[in-house]
């Protein structure tokens, strides 16, 4: 059983869809024996790998976010502590000499 084909997130399989389609209509009795083993494997095989990509694609794209995110992070903590966080470690040796 196939997901919903949707056609714009299933378009480089579109030939396929149509070949398994025209298979089901012309082969009514011979799709039962398996005649249209063949298109729907290959069917099969074209959505897994649209799906791999898409999965692929949100990967990197999280990976961006994330990259982006850290970033900003880093860029306001240099803002409030300085350049490699030199006022904040200045502070915590502070915090440790009045501890003591």
């Amino acid at each position: 059983m196939h997901p919903h084909l949707d056609p714009e997130r299933f378009s480089p399989c579109e030939k396929l869809i149509d070949a398994l389609e025209e298979c089901h209509r012309t082969q009514h009795i011979s799709k039962l024996f398996g005649f249209c083993n063949e298109p729907k494997q290959a069917l099969s095989d074209c959505l897994h790998e649209v799906r791999l990509e898409a999965a692929r694609q949100k990967i990197l794209e999280t990976r961006e976010k994330r990259k982006n995110f850290e970033d900003k992070m880093q860029k306001l903590k240099e803002e409030e502590y300085g350049k490699d966080l030199k006022l904040k470690k200045i502070f915590e040796k502070e915090y440790e000499l009045n501890k003591k």
